[in-house]
């Protein structure tokens, strides 16, 4: 395998979750139409059943692709993945949908995980450096392509439509690498799995204060970004009647807040990690205090103020989590592997537990998304000076 098609397939891989969560977004006042007419606010659940799903996959996934290859571990995830889409293509019911749905998270948590890992086999340093890059060049263009292909889907077929084109990606990605990719974990250097060494990890990095405070402040970060993505097409719909027009605002959104991670990488080495997180964070809280404060969402203007507090919230997520990651690995070299898994483990289902039962309350007020990130900004504003303080004093001590 070349080097480009071995990047294009890990693209491939990785962006089945962004394809997963971004593609259904048109889908939603269908489906609420259709499995839950009487409680529309339900419908985002999709989203985060499915989110729900991927960061319970995401603590196991890691360790066992360690134990057993990587290549069946992303073979059956992704069999996994099509079973929860195909029970969500048949469920006649909201609640059959949503358990697929977590099914289906479930399984996306192997593609997502093992495409590190299968590159960190092949590559080592400045050369797996490269090829990352180039993977999350291509798989940031995906969130911006998602809900208009979505939105093709829908209108060919249906919102049904949308499951059968999540088996059919989940195929091609795994035939290819199933026929042309060979097994990158020799047995040789295969580690067995132990679940006490799992839980002497995870209290290890809770016990640590400046990890502690990284994972909790990436919850929160990631519950702003969560909701904001279950609230996005109700708000086009119910409060501006631009829900036609909405995966081409979503499709601009995303290409701007892309390049909030090239921005990062041109200034994190200057200004540091944790700076750089406070100030994204503040600039957050001032925002959608003012748009809280003053009701920007209503009046003549009121959609484009949205549109630009959406832009913030999406650009302010490649400011921070990328680098809130970095925090809480950065003392946990010695297991960098486990410290991956149980970091996005318990930041993503963290965010869902917040993120889910405030999306349900939505009853037509944009205010309730921007007082809530509000908050949550506050308060990781507040863990972030706090981790400030612990690490200022370790540096003393």
């Amino acid at each position: 395998m070349s080097r480009a098609e071995f990047v294009a397939l890990l693209a491939m891989m990785m962006a089945s979750v962004a394809f997963s969560i971004d593609a259904m977004l048109p889908a939603l006042p269908q489906i609420a139409q259709d499995l839950a007419p009487d409680a529309p606010h339900r419908a985002p659940l999709i989203l985060s059943m499915f989110l729900l799903g991927m960061g319970i996959g995401t603590f196991f996934t890691g360790p066992i692709s360690d134990a057993f290859g990587r290549k069946r571990v992303v073979l059956v995830s992704s069999l996994v993945f099509i079973v929860g889409a195909g029970i969500a293509w048949a469920g006649q019911s909201l609640e059959i949908v949503l358990a697929g749905r977590m099914l289906q998270g479930l399984g996306a948590a192997g593609p997502r995980i093992v495409a590190n890992a299968i590159a960190r086999d092949r590559y080592a340093g400045r050369q797996m450096a490269q090829i990352m890059s180039v993977v999350m060049m291509i798989f940031v263009l995906v969130p911006a392509v998602a809900p208009l292909l979505g939105s093709f889907i829908i209108g060919w077929s249906g919102w049904r439509g949308i499951f059968i084109a999540y088996i059919c990606f989940a195929l091609i990605y795994s035939l290819w690498l199933m026929i042309r990719l060979p097994e990158t974990l020799p047995v040789e250097n295969r580690r067995p799995m132990r679940l006490n060494l799992m839980f002497a990890a995870v209290a290890e990095m809770t016990g640590h204060p400046v990890v502690r405070l990284s994972i909790l402040v990436q919850m929160f970060v990631s519950a702003m970004l969560f909701l904001t993505l279950m609230l996005v097409q109700p708000i086009y719909d119910l409060v501006y009647s631009r829900s036609d027009e909405f995966p081409y605002w979503f499709f601009m959104i995303a290409i701007i807040a892309g390049s909030a991670s090239l921005l990062n990488a041109l200034v994190v080495v200057r200004f540091g990690m944790q700076r750089l997180v406070i100030l994204a964070l503040s600039a957050q809280v001032i925002l959608s205090g003012c748009f809280t404060l003053f009701d920007l969402g209503h009046g003549a203007y009121g959609f484009y103020f949205f549109l630009f507090w959406q832009t913030a919230i999406f650009f302010q997520a490649g400011l921070t989590i990328g680098n809130l990651n970095a925090l809480a690995m950065e003392p946990m070299g010695h297991i960098a592997g486990m410290a991956a898994s149980v970091i996005g483990a318990i930041s993503t289902v963290g965010a869902v537990m917040i993120a889910s039962p405030i999306g349900t309350m939505f009853n037509g007020d944009v205010r309730l998304l921007t007082l809530s990130v509000f908050v949550l900004a506050v308060v990781s504003v507040g863990c972030m000076l706090a981790m400030r303080h612990v690490a200022r004093r370790e540096a003393i001590a």
